[in-house]
């Protein structure tokens, strides 16, 4: 046997196997195809669209490929026409050795849906070897003594190729000593023996050269030639004798070089020169020379260079031993080759997915084939992922193994994926291969804009300027890219009323607010809106806020005098019996501030006095009062001028001036001091009305108050009830005036009242009020505060 066909037996040894297991899993649905080696590459194969009833779109929708067994690209698909070519050269006996018939298994792999398709492409042999000796000149030595008939082995000639077109016969240059004689080796293989037809004479001719010719069967014939030189010897009766015909020997393919392996030896009964054996590898294919050598005189068989189980698994040598009379023997010597776990699982991507989209389930990630070229257990593989990810591995069609997403992934949770695909096979000691796949998720537009709370309260200090930046809201999207860059914008007011474009704007990159203008507590103090926020995806999701602007009071408005009335008209003036206690209760100045908080804390200061030491006012309350007794000696008219001044930053004030006369004879009812307050005020519901009056801002409160110092001033003029007793108009017309010079509008109030009874009564009822309109946000509390008024005093509102 050649030396390459025991190499390509041993290669097809281990592919017949899965020659097998593919056509036993290929079913009907295989093909088959037959091409000449050495074909031209690009050369028409087949159409596999017509063969297989596909459609040519398919190939391209489907992402096609063509996979051969040994991960070689020995064929290209043409997705466009579906005809498959040749993509290299094909050699047969580099393929397949001597081996026939010379299969080539591939599979065309349909990835969406996953499909496959079984085929196989026969290669035909042609006629591109000649055959040819390894050896340049034969040499044998037959004694003198040899009878016709007798057979001496030769050298073989060596032919890749197969079938007809390999070695067919012998012929040797003519001669009148020797014939051929074709032998069969048992191997599919010929060898030649060369025949004496008649005997020789050392003395007449001790050497004769012939030509021993090979040729094969192909057309035309090729043929190859060595020279056979032949050494006539004296005569040696006695050739060596092998114990056995058959020797063998196991060895592990990691063996080191040089490492003996066995040793033959043989026999010979004649004495001397004759006797003395030679051994020689005999009909050796050149990888067994290049493998093993065999030490001529013992016959030890050492390994030469480096096995490879997965190459060859086993070598069958002929030795021959030869005595020094030119006679010899042979025999076979069966090298198996022992597998070790030398080689790591092989895993060939066919396809990769490096991007899915979040909202995707069951999505490919990776098709994948997986071989290993040890056997047994070596060759035994075990395929895994990491367990804490969400991907499964699958097993698909023989060795082929696919990855996918076990369910719909979340960008936001987690955006990139490393899988590890390990292969491990069951040898000793085991090995395994790994491969690595990054696998990034794409984001969808699933997560609308989160505000950082769901309602914002900011604070602005009134009378700020315009385009004043008064606070900020932020919502963040869990989504990447366009999906979570966010706009801002004002929601539509609930009160269409409401000018809120007029008084707030956003920003609509990163929600910055800022008031368009200056805002007035008095007129507003709270200004609630809603803030939208949407992302820029497709579709696009979008949450709200509240925003809740609380104005913050400034003081801008000085205090209001009420009572006593600064109009410009005839001042009202006060009568106070000269014969008044220390104590007497003159006035009240009663006013009210715009403001609130400490800005609108109000305190009394008499400033000037026509007669100093005579009157005081308190602080806390306006209260003017008799500071000691009255005598004849006191003028009779007196002014006095207080101040009212706020508790604001800076203080704002105003005066009022007050109009006293002394007379003689008037009686009234005085009021006590602080201490017995409760009593006086039971005595004079005045001093309550008033009191209350300064202790609220309410509009309707001051427009009470009003109707009591009008009550008042109409009791203390005498007037009896007529026609009935009104309010001078004044500043309080109705009309938004400036009070105090400080450009703040007040809203004033204007009623009529009616006293009930005569002037001893207090009992009186409002008529026709004139209530002006109120703000939003005042109108409901100032309607409830009136109500209470009306329902602690009795009185009744027309």
């Amino acid at each position: 046997m050649t030396i390459r066909g025991v190499l390509a037996l041993r290669k097809r040894q281990v592919l017949i196997l899965f020659v097998l297991l593919g056509l036993s899993e290929a079913g009907p649905n295989s093909v088959h195809y037959s091409v000449a080696e050495e074909t031209e590459i690009g050369s028409f194969v087949a159409n596999l669209v017509r063969d297989l009833g596909l459609g040519v779109e398919e190939l391209s929708s489907r992402e096609a490929r063509v996979v051969s067994d040994d991960n070689e690209k020995h064929l290209h698909l043409n997705l466009l026409t579906g005809d498959l070519l040749l993509n290299k050269r094909l050699d047969r006996e580099e393929l397949c050795g001597s081996t026939e018939p010379c299969v080539l298994h591939f599979q065309l792999v349909l990835q969406n849906p996953l499909q496959f398709f079984w085929a196989e492409l026969h290669i035909k042999d042609i006629n591109d070897h000649s055959p040819t000796f390894l050896d340049k000149e034969i040499l044998l030595k037959i004694s003198e003594s040899a009878t016709t008939g007798t057979t001496f082995l030769m050298e073989s000639a060596q032919d890749l190729d197969i079938g007809s077109n390999s070695l067919q016969n012998y012929t040797i240059s003519p001669n009148s000593h020797f014939y051929i004689k074709i032998q069969d080796s048992g191997y599919g293989k010929i060898y030649p023996e060369l025949v004496l037809d008649r005997e020789l004479d050392h003395e007449e001719e001790p050497e004769l050269r012939l030509i021993l010719i090979a040729l094969d069967g192909g057309s035309p014939p090729r043929s190859g030639t060595t020279l056979v030189l032949i050494k006539v010897l004296d005569i040696n009766d006695n050739a060596p004798e092998f114990p056995q015909k058959l020797y063998e020997a196991q060895i592990l393919e990691d063996t080191p070089i040089g490492s003996w392996i066995i040793t033959i030896t043989a026999k010979d009964l004649d004495a001397g020169y004759y006797g003395k054996i030679s051994y020689m590898f005999f009909h050796a294919s050149e990888d067994i020379r290049k493998t093993f050598e065999i030490n001529p005189t013992s016959g030890e068989v050492h390994l030469r260079s480096s096995l490879d189980f997965e190459v060859i698994q086993s070598y069958i040598i002929n030795i021959q031993a030869t005595d020094g009379g030119g006679l010899s023997e042979k025999c076979t010597l069966l090298i198996t080759v022992i597998d070790i776990n030398d080689n790591a699982p092989e895993v060939t991507m066919s396809s990769i997915t490096k991007i899915i989209p979040e909202n995707a389930s069951e999505t490919l990630v990776a098709l994948f084939s997986v071989r290993d070229q040890d056997t047994g257990e070596n060759g035994r593989t075990v395929c895994s992922i990491q367990d804490d990810l969400p991907f499964l591995l699958k097993p698909t069609f023989k060795n082929f193994f696919t990855v996918v997403s076990e369910k719909a992934l979340d960008r936001e949770v987690r955006a990139e994926y490393n899988i590890t695909i390990t292969v491990t096979d069951m040898g000793t000691p085991r090995l395994k291969t790994e491969c690595n796949i990054t696998v990034l998720v794409s984001d969808v537009n699933d997560n609308a804009p989160a505000f950082t709370q769901t309602s914002y309260t900011l604070f602005v200090r009134e009378n700020n300027s315009p385009a004043l930046h008064i606070g900020s809201v932020s919502a963040t999207d869990r989504d990447a890219g366009a999906n979570a860059q966010v706009t801002y914008s004002l929601l539509p007011p609930q009160d269409p009323q409401l000018p809120l474009a007029s008084l707030v704007s956003i920003n609509a990159d990163n929600g910055q607010l800022f008031a368009l203008r200056a805002l007035d507590y008095e007129a507003l103090r709270v200004l609630e809106f809603g803030v939208g926020a949407v992302d820029r995806g497709s579709p696009a999701l979008s949450s709200q806020a509240l925003v809740r602007v609380l104005v913050l009071d400034a003081n801008d408005n000085s205090p209001f005098v009420l009572y006593p009335l600064q109009n410009g008209s005839a001042p009202c003036t006060e009568l106070v019996p000269r014969a008044a206690e220390p104590g007497y209760l003159v006035s009240k100045v009663v006013a009210v501030d715009g403001d609130s908080g400490q800005n609108a804390w109000l305190s009394y200061q008499l400033l000037k006095a026509t007669e100093p030491g005579l009157f005081s006012v308190w602080a806390h309350n306006g209260e003017v009062r008799t500071a000691r007794l009255l005598s004849e000696r006191d003028a009779a008219k007196h002014r006095l001028l207080v101040l009212v001044k706020d508790n604001g930053e800076p203080p704002l004030s105003a005066s009022v001036t007050l109009h006293v006369l002394l007379v003689d004879g008037f009686s009234q009812p005085y009021l006590p001091l602080p201490e017995a307050a409760a009593d006086a005020a039971q005595a004079d519901p005045l001093t309550v009305y008033l009191v209350i009056a300064l202790a609220s801002v309410s509009s309707l409160f001051l427009f009470s108050v009003l109707a009591f110092i009008a009550v008042r001033l109409c009791r203390r003029n005498g007037a009896a009830w007529v026609g009935g007793c009104s309010v001078a108009e004044g500043h309080f017309s109705g009309h938004l005036v400036d009070v105090g010079g400080t450009g703040t509008l007040s809203q004033i109030y204007q009623s009529e009242v009616r006293l009930m009874g005569g002037t001893g009564t207090d009992e009186f009822k409002f008529l026709k009020p004139i209530i002006p309109n109120l703000s939003v946000h005042d109108t409901d509390r100032n309607i409830e505060e009136s109500e209470n008024f009306r329902n602690s005093f009795g009185f009744n509102i027309q």
